[in-house]
């Protein structure tokens, strides 16, 4: 998988049920947009709040949108393997290209060999299918050097497809990068760092923020494959003014991004918080200060 990836929000309605009539509009938003694929009910399609009969109503509805240049991976969760199991089996079912899963986060692996051997059960549950790790240590606590579990699972699950990296260990990363002479997908995931990973060899990239401002992205990279590293560095700037909105605002405010870029996606679930009208006046206001209405998506 290459190019941007889009980790889409789960979009609910007023009452708070998942509103998969808005897959369609997500889909032909981010294709629209150069998206090469979806990430489905990670961390920012608050895939923790999500049923299992959710999340495989989001993956069946995902899969209809697949196409040669399109790509969908269903995220499975962590804490049960006897859970991601089943989702990954409903997964292949229904056609999506790959899966991935996190270190279970509550009840803990205790080395990097039980967490390989954790992945295994899960992946050899669909062995035809592409499997992927979800590294984020921010959020699971578990921070094993991810070119120790690469070794780890070198041979011992051949359907082991790379790693999505959501970390800010740049060593780490590009030694998993070119490991056995890049054997690995590794998916970069820190949007705020792109051009950092586009200088040590990335090719792929998951992200929310793909999902309304691809454009800045795009221009990044064309800027750095042209050679000039200060314009692709300026927009790396203009990218991470519109990211410190996240951090001002709180974790509700990437849906508020989405329904200033035109795709309102509803409130978020607890214990997320939605923007207040308030809050999200305020926001529209800092939004004017950056450069969001040059680069955010639109529907063509």
């Amino acid at each position: 998988m290459r190019g941007l990836i889009c980790a889409p929000f789960t979009a609910f309605d007023a009452s708070g049920k998942v509103d998969l009539g808005k897959v369609a509009l997500q889909a032909r938003f981010y294709k629209d947009n150069g998206i090469s694929g979806v990430f489905a009910c990670g961390t920012t399609g608050e895939g923790s709040a999500l049923t299992q009969g959710e999340k495989k109503a989001l993956f069946k509805e995902w899969s209809k949108y697949r196409e040669v240049n399109f790509s969908v991976i269903g995220f499975l969760g962590g804490t049960s393997v006897n859970e991601c199991i089943e989702l990954a089996k409903y997964a292949c079912e229904v056609g999506l290209d790959a899966v991935a899963m996190t270190a279970p986060y509550y009840q803990k692996a205790a080395n990097v060999n039980d967490l390989a051997l954790t992945l295994a059960e899960v992946a050899a549950a669909v062995p035809e299918m592409p499997f992927y790790y979800y590294h984020i240590p921010v959020l699971t606590h578990v921070s094993f050097d991810m070119l120790q579990l690469l070794k780890a699972v070198d041979g011992l699950i051949p359907n082991f497809a790379g790693i999505k990296f959501t970390f800010e260990n740049m060593m780490d990363y590009q030694m998993c990068l070119e490991y056995k002479d890049r054997k690995y997908n590794i998916l970069w995931g820190r949007d705020e760092m792109l051009l950092e990973a586009l200088s040590i060899g990335a090719d792929a990239f998951v992200g929310s923020t793909y999902g309304y401002s691809a454009p800045v992205y795009h221009a990044i990279r064309d800027a750095f494959e042209a050679g000039d590293r200060s314009l692709a560095a300026r927009l790396q700037y203009e990218a991470n003014r519109m990211i410190a909105l996240l951090g001002k605002y709180g974790n509700g405010t990437g849906k508020a991004f989405m329904k200033a870029a035109g795709l309102d996606l509803g409130p978020c679930r607890r214990p997320l918080a939605t923007l207040s009208p308030s809050a999200y006046e305020s926001f529209q206001r800092d939004l004017q200060e950056t450069r969001f209405e040059e680069f955010k998506n639109v529907f063509k």
